[in-house]
């Protein structure tokens, strides 16, 4: 991990993610990168894609892990070493963020794992929840978009549900980056009707 810079004040997008997480749980973060980093890790995602590192996402638990496409449609990569530029300089801003979701909320968070998710047409993925069952590490998700000139009749948003049985839906929007405080909140991706991509992942805290 990178150390905090001592004495310097978190960016005022931390604050303001920090503070929404508090209070409803859920933060949507428009330009939470600029354009031109947006597009470098897209670039990042196709170069992974081309070396052939991007390998079709499962569902199930360990054994019993298996390609189900009418539940999850998309391809994933893992983002770990050797890193890009563009990669390194992301998981240094997600770095800023987690030090000031500890500061600010005293939520214990530990890691970060990350991965790119790449849906073709017409895949998406149903309502679930992001912590396996009897693993609680996973503590804040965290979706950025990397979509350029995303348009509404595309699909693909990210559909999240509350305890009370309202829902929300975000657009896939390149540069902006949802979070949520992960037990318990169901979500899903919607049919998307272009290629779509993310870096998706998940603060976590240690296993208690």
């Amino acid at each position: 991990m990178i150390p905090s810079a001592v004495g310097l004040a978190a960016p005022c997008k931390f604050v303001s993610i920090e503070a929404e997480l508090r209070a409803n749980g859920i933060s949507v973060e428009d330009q939470f990168l600029p354009a031109v980093q947006v597009r470098g890790l897209a670039d990042c995602a196709q170069l992974r894609r081309v070396r052939g590192e991007f390998t079709a996402a499962r569902v199930g638990a360990e054994r019993g892990l298996r390609r189900r496409e009418e539940i999850r449609g998309d391809n994933i990569c893992w983002i770990g070493a050797p890193l890009y530029p563009a990669e390194q300089a992301l998981l240094d801003e997600l770095e800023g963020l987690r030090l000031e979701l500890n500061r600010a909320a005293l939520l214990g968070l530990f890691d970060l794992e990350l991965h790119y998710a790449w849906y073709p047409p017409g895949a998406g993925y149903a309502r679930h929840v992001d912590q396996p069952r009897g693993r609680l590490q996973r503590q804040v998700s965290l979706v950025l978009y990397l979509n350029q000139d995303w348009q509404p009749a595309a699909g693909g948003e990210l559909r999240i549900f509350d305890a009370r049985g309202g829902q929300r839906d975000v657009e896939p929007i390149a540069g902006r980056m949802v979070c949520f405080l992960t037990p318990g909140r169901e979500h899903a991706v919607l049919p998307t009707q272009r290629e779509r991509l993310s870096i998706s992942g998940w603060f976590r805290a240690r296993q208690s």
